[in-house]
């Protein structure tokens, strides 16, 4: 498969063997979310953004496995790092709580493990002033313990915002405000308290803004003579800050100053959940980096392949055992593809690439004025496309897939669109053609209406 040149080519999708596939798949697996019947050949061709379905379809994916594959199929620097190394058995190892080695010294080691992971995550955070990692298997872990630390360090109440997605342990789940089936039913962390998320100036002025004595929703309930919350329970502040599951919306520029603010006024920890938009997925290596707020703890996962909570020494407890995990870190081959993931998007000056591609994919969306169309936002290649209605989004996600365009839906009505970090200018136009010409297409009949997925 030629980069330069192949496109897609798409016969039936999904195909006899697709669905043949799924059934097996079904007949073991718990119920669950499937956002399409797309079946990877792991085994078949594949090349950045393109890849093949096991009934030899060859589809372009602007998913990027929701961006738990920046890099995209097959990158070559990031391959060629991978085959000069002889893994060896057992690759899953104690990861945090153990230490080992693979090479020397542990500081230019060129089989970087978990020490050295951690490493790279404190020079990437330095400007934050964070010195200290906490690696686990998966982001619900990392959100998990970003909130156990900051409830160590005082406090019994957390703050969150609506639309928010940050997990499915049951933690984690206290936290999510973007769909009812992610909590009902389940128990909850006490002394959650949700507030909005403005993400446009409309939402900002009518939602957020008050003529309290704070100024603001959060900032009212935390005034000391008015308020309605003790400022010395509330323990963090977490928020996304570009949502993902929420349908990419980023966050209000003077929201974010407006909890700066409440931080500095009342020493309250903000958590920026990096899960989605981290490891310069937004044109920068965090999507908080676009902001001017201060985080204390970066949670991080999907693209990094281990699940790492990122925060300065003064912010973890001190004691040995307040947060624990013999088996974090994933294995081996993780930690090592997650250091060597954030090498190569220095090396090949991806950030740069990807605020390029990122306004071309944009704008090109936006020049079209494609039919039912309302927004097209999200900085860099986390790009939001939202529809008039929610019918119309699940028809263009599978209009596109039948011409060979892998989409996600996200929120109620929006489109998300995630190529690799190192995508090209001719994939963007082939994937900006596609969408397009899904788009025309379902503006020709009555968009349907179906259930509701997300990932």
């Amino acid at each position: 498969m030629d980069r330069d040149t192949v496109e897609p080519v798409v016969d039936d999708v999904p195909g006899s063997r697709a669905q043949q596939w799924a059934e097996y798949h079904h007949r073991f697996a718990a119920p669950s979310t499937y956002v399409y019947e797309f079946v990877w050949d792991s085994t078949a061709d594949a090349t950045g953004p393109f890849c093949t379905d096991v009934d030899g379809n060859v589809l372009l994916d602007f998913t990027s496995h929701v961006a738990a594959s920046p890099l995209g199929y097959n990158n070559p620097t990031l391959q060629s790092k991978l085959d000069a190394i002889d893994l060896p058995d057992p690759t899953k190892i104690a990861g945090q709580d153990f230490y080992v080695s693979s090479d020397w010294p542990p500081e230019s080691s060129e089989v970087p493990g978990p020490s050295e992971l951690m490493d790279r995550l404190t020079q990437l955070t330095d400007h934050y002033d964070m010195d200290t990692v906490f690696l686990s298997n998966s982001g619900a872990e990392a959100v998990e313990n970003a909130i156990k630390i900051c409830y160590a360090r005082g406090g019994h109440r957390g703050v969150t915002t609506e639309g928010a997605f940050h997990g499915r342990t049951l933690g984690a789940l206290s936290l999510n405000r973007s769909k009812a089936v992610h909590r009902k039913g389940y128990p909850e962390v006490p002394g959650i308290v949700s507030i909005p998320y403005p993400s446009t100036d409309e939402v900002y002025e009518s939602r957020w803004r008050t003529d309290g004595p704070g100024g603001n929703v959060l900032a009212d309930k935390l005034h000391p003579e008015r308020g309605v919350i003790d400022a010395d329970e509330l323990a963090y502040v977490i928020l996304e800050p570009i949502q993902g599951e929420g349908g990419y919306r980023p966050a209000h520029p003077e929201f974010a100053r407006d909890i700066e603010a409440i931080r500095d006024r009342y020493d309250v920890a903000v958590i920026a959940d990096e899960i989605q938009s981290g490891l310069g997925r937004t044109g920068e290596f965090w999507g908080v980096d676009h902001l001017d707020l201060t985080p204390d703890v970066i949670t991080s996962a999907k693209g990094l392949r281990v699940g790492a909570t990122i925060s300065r020494s003064d912010v973890f407890p001190e004691e040995t055992g307040r947060i624990s995990s013999t088996w974090g870190a994933g294995d081996l081959v993780s930690s090592l593809q997650g250091a060597l993931t954030i090498d190569v998007i220095h090396e090949e000056n991806l950030l740069q690439n990807v605020r390029e591609r990122g306004r071309q994919l944009t704008e090109t969306i936006v020049d079209a004025d494609l039919p039912g169309v309302v927004n097209v936002r999200g900085p860099g290649l986390m790009v939001g496309v939202e529809f008039d209605e929610k019918g119309r989004r699940e028809a263009v996600v599978e209009a596109a897939m039948e011409r060979g365009l892998l989409t996600l839906g996200c929120g109620y009505k929006t489109l998300r669109l995630l190529p690799p970090l190192d995508v090209t200018e001719r994939e963007i136009e082939l994937g900006a053609d596609l969408l397009a010409s899904a788009v025309e297409s379902v503006a020709e009949t009555k968009p349907v209406a179906s259930a509701d997925g997300g990932t």
